[in-house]
């Protein structure tokens, strides 16, 4: 069984006008719905390439309901805790013609301790030896920063793998517990290691093998560092891969580093050698970031962008 988890789940509104103005009544061309969150994304792209998941996180009110509802109607099993207060709501205000927008960003309901307790109960009934957990995205207010953590350590006490996503105090807490794998991209890794990654003419970005080799020193068993147009690097104690994707139009890059997780999830699954995982996670990240507004993309399009993707491998000991 594969779990998503995204605590701080987002209904994600966007308003196409004519144009923007202020003072006055303008009406929306269109309106799409999103079922926002990391985890949510991770779900999606594994749909897509033929695996199943479960949806788990905090969720409330008629917001919550909707989102669920909207998951469940595209064939995503959830298994939510919900709390007291309602899921937030992000709104966005596009212009038709043009690159102008307005974004407003709810913090979120504060989810109270036993909620917390609540979710951990339930995911002690839910898990089992060999699972894969993936743990993705912000903490809503009022869950601690070591929440991740915690959970980490839970799991693994059963015997599931965790693939942690995440960000700042969170992050830093969560490597500690030593989940099987970490997803960083460059400005987080850098956050968390004080190592700064710099983009060169080549595959290989100053100093991320350095990070790289940071988390591995915490009993992480795989890194994967996202370098956005540079691709990744997938390293391990014994290897380390760059992938690198051919050149694409960015079109929306939102979700594109979960759909990269999903594509090493799943070749993961299948027992593909750390070269290929790398492959595939990077093929479908590209995919997904070529296409206009969110979505993962589908299997065909992976699979013919993934002869495209570039790789060097070498020991991880043989340099930065």
């Amino acid at each position: 069984m594969i779990v998503t988890v995204t605590p701080n789940p987002v209904l994600d509104r966007t308003l196409t006008v004519p144009r923007i103005v202020f003072n006055e009544v303008t009406r929306a061309t269109t309106v799409q719905l999103d079922w926002g969150g990391k985890g949510f994304n991770v779900s999606r792209a594994l749909q897509a390439l033929g695996m199943e998941s479960v949806a788990m996180g905090f969720v409330g009110g008629a917001t919550g309901q909707t989102l669920e509802r909207g998951l469940n109607d595209l064939g995503i099993a959830t298994d939510f805790v919900y709390v007291a207060g309602e899921t937030r709501t992000n709104v966005v205000v596009r212009e038709a013609d043009s690159e102008r927008y307005i974004k407003v960003n709810e913090a979120g309901p504060t989810v109270q301790a036993e909620e917390v307790f609540a979710f951990f109960e339930r995911a002690i009934e839910k898990a089992r030896p060999g699972d894969i957990w993936v743990l993705a995205g912000s903490l809503p207010p009022g869950v601690p920063a070591h929440f991740y953590a915690q959970l980490i350590g839970l799991l693994r006490l059963h015997r599931a793998s965790v693939f942690l996503d995440s960000s700042g105090e969170p992050l830093r807490l969560g490597c500690a517990a030593a989940p099987y794998l970490v997803k960083p991209n460059a400005i987080e890794a850098t956050q968390v290691t004080r190592i700064e990654i710099r983009p060169l003419r080549s595959c290989r970005p100053q100093g991320s093998l350095e990070a790289a080799k940071h988390f591995l020193h915490q009993g992480i068993e795989l890194v994967a560092l996202s370098l956005g147009a540079d691709g990744l690097l997938l390293a391990s104690e014994e290897q380390a891969v760059w992938a690198r994707p051919p050149a694409v139009v960015a079109r929306n890059p939102t979700g594109a580093g979960d759909a990269l997780l999903a594509g090493i999830i799943w070749a993961s699954v299948r027992g593909m050698p750390l070269e290929e995982m790398a492959r595939w996670g990077v093929a479908f990240g590209t995919v997904s970031a070529s296409r206009k507004g969110v979505g993962a993309g589908t299997r065909a399009e992976v699979e013919a962008l993934y002869g495209q993707v570039q790789t060097t491998c070498e020991p991880t000991d043989g340099g930065g």
